[in-house]
């Protein structure tokens, strides 16, 4: 697909959600984990929807669990984890894969749009790498998804793609969010 709006997901609690429904509006699409050291990313994701919904943005939240398996509930507990210890409000969708031969065709747009460029903090992202030498060797390579929540910020008009990697928090990107409304 040529274009973002034209993506059809699957909500966490089973609807089809048409991203031509977000057209004029930024978008946040993030891969998350509710067992993973960036679990309490959430915090922050749900601080920017709660600021920023009003002005058009929209964050988009995609369980995965090809890290470490820190993602092994099913949508539901998954839904129920992220309403009670987070107060997520934003939209959640079903379990997906963002790498290898199952991955979701919106992440593999995605990552053609915004290709890894490294990590920003050289301690994380080195501690990451060896993580994935040892566990996932396939996903080092490329523009790869390296870890739970990572994040891409898409503007209004689903042509400007800017990615974000694990270590960096929502409150670091509110400065870009801020240029998309």
């Amino acid at each position: 697909m040529e274009n973002i709006h034209n993506f059809k997901m699957k909500s966490i609690n089973g609807q089809i959600v048409d991203f031509s429904d977000y057209e004029g509006k930024p978008m946040l699409i993030v891969n998350t984990a509710s067992k993973c050291g960036f679990t309490g990313q959430y915090e922050g994701l749900e601080e920017l929807n709660k600021k920023y919904a009003d002005q058009g943005l929209v964050i988009l939240g995609f369980p995965c669990n090809q890290f470490l398996g820190q993602e092994p509930g099913l949508d539901g507990e998954i839904s129920e984890f992220c309403t009670m210890n987070y107060g997520v409000s934003f939209r959640m969708f079903s379990k997906i894969d963002v790498n290898g031969k199952d991955e979701s065709p919106l992440y593999t747009f995605l990552k053609s749009k915004a290709p890894f460029q490294g990590f920003p903090n050289k301690e994380i992202g080195d501690k990451l790498t060896g993580i994935l030498k040892e566990n996932s060797p396939e996903f080092i390579e490329g523009d790869n998804i390296k870890w739970n929540f990572t994040k891409f910020l898409v503007s209004k008009d689903g042509k400007t793609i800017k990615r974000f990697e694990s270590s960096v928090s929502p409150k670091e990107m509110e400065k870009e969010i801020e240029k998309m409304l």
